[in-house]
C-alpha cells in the first residue's frame, strides 16, 4: 500500500469517527428569576464536566447570557434559579410556562429552593420600587427535585445532571442507581420550603446524628444558627424559617439507599465523564 493510500485511508476514518452520531441527549434549561446569577456562574464553572456534559449527555436549550434563545422551549430538565416575585407579571408567568413544558422542574439553589435572602426585599429600588414579594418557586408551581444551597458546587450539578440522563435514557440498573440518587432531592421537594432550626434539634441533634460540622451555621443567611461547644445552637428570635440549615445538614436526610449504593453510584458518574 502506498504512503498516499494510508494518509487517505486514515482521513476517512477520522471523518467517519467525526460522523458518528451522539447517543440520544436530554435538553436541559436553565431559568433565572430573582437571584444573584451565582447558580448560573457555577453551572458554568463546572469546566470540562460542562464540556462533557454537553458533548454527550445534554443540550443546553436554554439559559441566561449562555443561550440566544429567547423563550422557554420544551425541555425534559429545568432548572429555576431564584425566587418568584409576585410583583412582577413576567416572572410568574415564565415559571408557570416552565412549569408546563419541563418533564423535571428544579429549585436550583436557596433562593429558589426557600426563598433564601430574598425575602428580606422590601421594594424601594429606583429601577423596580414596587418589588416587594419574593416567594420560593414552590409556592407558584409544583417543583420535582430540591438542589440546595447557595450556590450549590458544580459537583452536585453534574451528578445530578448525569444522574438524570441514566434516569431518562439508561438501561434498569442505571435507572436504579439514578432512582437511588436522586430520591432523596424529591423529598426534600415534597417536605416543602419551610423549616425550622428546631427541627435539627429535634431530628439531629437530639436524635445523636450531630457530627458538628458546622455546615447548618454557615448556611443560614440571617446568622441564626452559631456553633456552641462544637453543636449547633439555634437562635429562635433571629430564625426566618427558611429551612436552609436543615436541607444543607448532611444528617437531616440521611438516606440507605444512597448509602448501599454508593459504589455503584460514584462509578456511574465517573464512567460517564471519562
Amino acid at each position: 500500500m502506498k504512503p498516499s493510500d494510508v494518509i487517505a485511508k486514515e482521513k476517512v476514518e477520522v471523518v467517519q469517527k467525526e460522523e458518528k452520531p451522539v447517543a440520544e441527549k436530554i435538553t436541559i434549561g436553565e431559568l433565572h428569576l430573582s437571584g444573584c446569577t451565582g447558580c448560573l456562574v457555577t453551572l458554568a464553572d463546572t469546566y470540562e464536566g460542562l464540556f462533557k456534559l454537553l458533548d454527550d449527555y445534554a443540550d443546553l436549550v436554554y439559559a441566561l447570557t449562555l443561550v440566544d434563545v429567547r423563550h422557554v422551549p420544551e425541555m425534559d430538565v429545568c432548572l429555576v434559579e431564584g425566587s418568584c416575585c409576585l410583583d412582577d407579571k413576567i416572572s410568574v408567568e415564565e415559571l408557570k410556562e416552565a412549569r408546563a413544558k419541563s418533564k423535571v422542574l428544579v429549585a436550583y439553589g436557596g433562593c429558589a429552593a426557600y426563598g433564601n435572602i430574598t425575602r428580606f426585599c422590601r421594594g424601594g429600588q429606583w429601577n423596580q420600587p414596587g418589588q416587594e414579594a419574593f416567594v420560593p418557586i414552590s409556592e407558584v408551581v409544583d417543583v420535582d427535585l430540591y438542589i440546595p444551597s447557595c450556590p450549590p458546587c458544580p459537583q452536585e450539578v453534574r451528578n445530578v445532571a448525569v444522574m438524570a440522563y441514566l434516569l431518562l435514557r439508561g438501561n434498569d440498573e442505571q435507572k436504579k442507581l439514578a432512582t437511588a440518587y436522586l430520591t432523596p432531592l424529591m423529598q426534600l421537594a415534597q417536605r416543602g420550603n419551610e423549616a425550622c432550626g428546631c427541627d435539627l434539634m429535634y431530628d439531629v441533634i437530639n436524635q445523636g446524628l450531630c457530627m458538628g460540622c458546622g455546615t447548618c451555621a454557615g448556611t443560614c443567611p440571617v446568622r441564626a444558627v452559631t456553633m456552641e461547644y462544637g453543636k449547633p445552637n439555634v437562635n429562635r428570635d433571629l430564625c426566618i424559617k427558611c429551612g436552609a440549615c436543615y436541607a444543607q445538614c448532611p444528617r437531616s436526610w440521611f438516606n440507605f439507599d444512597v448509602m448501599n449504593n454508593y459504589e455503584g453510584i460514584m462509578d456511574a458518574i465517573k464512567g460517564a465523564m471519562q
